[in-house]
Order: structure tokens, then sequence, then C-alpha cells
């Protein structure tokens, strides 16, 4: 049997112009070797940014921001507040939602000095004295003149944004808007209205009828009674009910009818004008006493107050400015408010009122 061999076959050499390699030329050669090269330094200087970017993120500061759930909803001011603020803060916002402003404060009361916010935004003025009393926010150290109804002295909270509750009604359902607390206990209206004891909405309605019918709140309620068809733990549950046509009327503000105006272009949602007044609310930020980031926490609050942000909020958490915005208000904001009889509660006195004004409601809406 003839032996086999194995002879390997040379490659024919390839002209380059420079000389011969066997199977590539010298200039493919070198090509390769160059895009290798570059792979090397492409994927070097893209771990440099990668450990660049660790690196930066990780020197970033966190600012915890306790709020309510419409504050940081898709449609709220929250997401454009937070990019605006991390444009200039160098840190990082992070919103953390707790139901309705009442609820906000439970949260804190629970969570104690264990709390991880270092800023809460969304309490009011019905809430000031108990937050005050619970020890858990530091002053903020911050002198910004306010565009308000009134005179504002704290040194602990900075308001945002202000505004009067009332109750909303379709105007196309609803033929006869009613003008007073009175017509509409008298009315065969169904509404919606909020917990007190979860609903900054809640709490200021027990309080403004308190102050208006002070050792008659009860008899009042009892009259009311018939025309509270639910009671939901915050304002977007009541709200909800009414858009969708479940009740006549909710309890919100006077500015609600502007968001359905400028979003909508739907003209058919008005706040009924009550003649005893409507009772002022004003939405208040606060520094947590046990925060590390005090300054940047401060820095927050003032930049709450800036031009930038008070034009974000108006047609975003539809409320009133506390200082004159960037931009111009839609005349929608201004309806019916040249008619409005304010009615204000000192903190302190809404604090004493509070207690039972609550106790009157609880019973009477279960009679």
């Amino acid at each position: 049997m003839a032996e086999m061999f194995y002879r390997p076959v040379e490659p024919e050499p390839v002209s380059t112009g420079v000389g011969k390699v066997f199977g590539t030329s010298l200039d493919a050669y070198l090509n390769i070797k160059k895009e290798f090269s570059m792979k090397i330094i492409i994927s070097i200087f893209t771990g440099l940014l990668f450990f660049t970017s660790v690196l930066y993120s990780e020197d970033r500061q966190d600012l915890v921001v306790y709020t309510y759930d419409s504050f940081n909803s898709d449609w709220g001011p929250g997401p454009k507040i937070e990019k605006a603020f991390e444009n200039i803060c160098d840190c990082d916002v992070r919103f953390v939602t707790a139901g309705d402003g009442a609820a906000l404060l439970a949260k804190l009361r629970l969570e104690g000095n264990k709390t991880k916010a270092d800023v809460v935004v969304g309490l009011d003025t019905n809430l000031l004295q108990s937050a005050k009393d619970s020890g858990l926010f530091s002053p903020h150290k911050l002198n910004i003149d306010l565009d308000l109804p009134i005179a504002w002295k704290d040194d602990t909270f900075m308001p945002f944004d202000w505004g009067y509750f009332s109750f909303v009604f379709d105007k196309n359902k609803t033929k006869n808007i009613p003008k007073s607390f009175e017509e509409l206990a008298k009315s065969d209206l169904k509404i919606a209205i909020q917990d007190p004891r979860s609903s900054t909405p809640g709490l200021g309605l027990v309080l403004w009828i308190e102050k208006i019918y002070g050792a008659e709140s009860n008899t009042f309620w009892r009259q009311l009674a018939d025309n509270v068809v639910t009671v939901t733990p915050g304002w977007s549950e009541a709200y909800g009910l009414f858009i969708e046509g479940e009740v006549d009327g909710v309890l919100s503000y006077t500015t609600s009818p502007a968001y359905h105006i400028v979003a909508e272009n739907d003209y058919t949602k008005v706040a009924a004008i009550f003649e005893e007044g409507h009772l002022m609310q004003i939405e208040v930020g606060a520094i947590l006493e046990k925060s590390e980031q005090n300054q940047l926490a401060a820095d927050f609050l003032a930049f709450m107050t800036s031009g930038e942000a008070q034009s974000i909020i108006p047609t975003t958490n539809w409320m009133y400015p506390v200082k004159q915005p960037d931009i111009k208000l839609p005349a929608a904001f201004n309806e019916g408010l040249n008619t409005i009889k304010p009615v204000y509660i000192d903190p302190n006195i809404a604090s004493s009122l509070k207690g039972t004004a609550i106790e009157v409601w609880k019973r009477e809406l279960r009679k």
C-alpha cells in the first residue's frame, strides 16, 4: 500500500507594492492591526466613562421629598419640578407619595426619627400647629417675600401655593348652582366629600363649617347628611367620581374649573361661590429635623418659590402661586376671584377646632 503524505500547500504570494507576505497584504495586515487597536482604545474609553459616571452618581446627593399623590402624578407639578431643580442642584430628587396632605403628616409621625424624608411638600395651614407640635421639622432660615392675601410669618413652613375650597358642579347637569351652604343643604344634589382624618380638603370642610356655624355646626351637618353620598380617603378619588358622573358635585377648589378650561377647553365645570365665604388653604413645605441634607432641602424650598417653579405650579397643581410667576396666568384663574369672601383660620385656632369639628362630622353623618 502506497504511503500517504500530507504536504501543506503554500499560498501564492500576493503583491502589495511594499513587500510580500503569505495570505494577506501588508496594507491589510496593518489595517487589521489598526482596527484592533482602535477597538481596544474604544473599550478603555467606554470603561472610563462608565467608571466616571459611577463615581459621579455616587457624588450626587439624594433629596427625598414626601408629598401627596396628585402632586407627583403624570399631570401634577412633581415631574417638572424634579427636572428643573435637578438641572441646578447636582442632585437626585426622589418623590415619595402618601395619599393626601393629612396622610403625609400621619406617615411622618409614624416613621418619626426613622423617616427617610428630607423635605415634605403638601401640608397646609390647617395642619401647621399639629406639624409644629410633632417636633419633626427644623427652621428653613429663608427670607423670601411672598405675594399672599395674608401676611406670612413662619420660620419653619414655607408656602408654595394657595387657594379656596369650594364645591364644583357641572352647569349642564346642575341648572341651579347653590349660592350658599344653606341652599346646598336644602337641595337634592348629591355630593362627594373627603375624610378629614386623611385629607386636607376634608379637614378644610369641617373647619370651614365649624368657623361659619360654630355651636350650630351639628345642626347643619345633620341637614347636609342627606346630600353626602360618599366620603373618600382623598381628593383624587372624590374628584374622579364627579368626573365619572357618579355625583352632582364634589368638594374641591375654586380653581378646579380652570383646569377643564385650559387643558380640555371645557367650560361646563363651575365652582359654587358661597355667600358665607370660602376657606383659604395655603400649602407649605418644610425640612425634616433629622435630614442630613439641610442646605439642599432649604435650596429646594427656596426653588419652590422661584419664578420657574411658580410658573409650573398654577397649571399643574391648579392653585394660585405665592409669588408672581414668570408667565401670565390664564384668564380662567380669575373667574369669580373678586367675588370671593375670604375665610382664614389661624393655625393655632384650627388646631383647637380640629378635634371638635371632626367629632361633630362623625356623629352627625352616622345618624
